[in-house]
């Protein structure tokens, strides 16, 4: 694993399957990638929201390698390993991407992701 990358993760390419009997929209989806390596930290939050009482979502960002992956804003991200993280086997949404500007031929590029925690109501996760 790269230096300074602690866990590894596999991205999810999210889509639709046709309406089910009873016309509910089905979510499925595909692995894009597996076993990426990444590093993940929470973004701080302003206190200036938490003082007016104002909910807010939590967002995190994430770097990945290599910077050659093709990764979407809406795939999902989810953390494979180490097993003892403390969002394991748990998904985030990608809301954004940027890329470093090293050449994406150089080994030394990564992209980051803006995620935020990804919960799907009436799932099996």
């Amino acid at each position: 694993m790269t230096a300074g990358f602690n866990i590894e993760v596999s991205v999810w390419r999210v889509c639709f399957a046709d309406d089910d009997v009873v016309g509910g929209a089905v979510t499925t989806g595909t692995y894009a990638y597996c076993h990426v390596p990444a590093r993940m930290h929470e973004k701080p939050v302003d206190h200036v929201f938490y003082q007016q009482g104002i909910e807010v979502v939590k967002t995190f960002q994430m770097m990945v390698k290599p910077s050659t992956l093709m990764i979407y804003d809406r795939d999902e991200v989810e953390i494979t390993r180490p097993t003892t993280h403390r969002f394991y086997g748990k998904r985030f949404r990608v809301m954004g991407d940027a890329y470093t500007n090293f050449h994406p031929s150089e080994q030394r590029g990564y992209l980051i992701l803006d995620l935020t925690r990804s919960v799907r109501a009436h799932a099996n996760q």
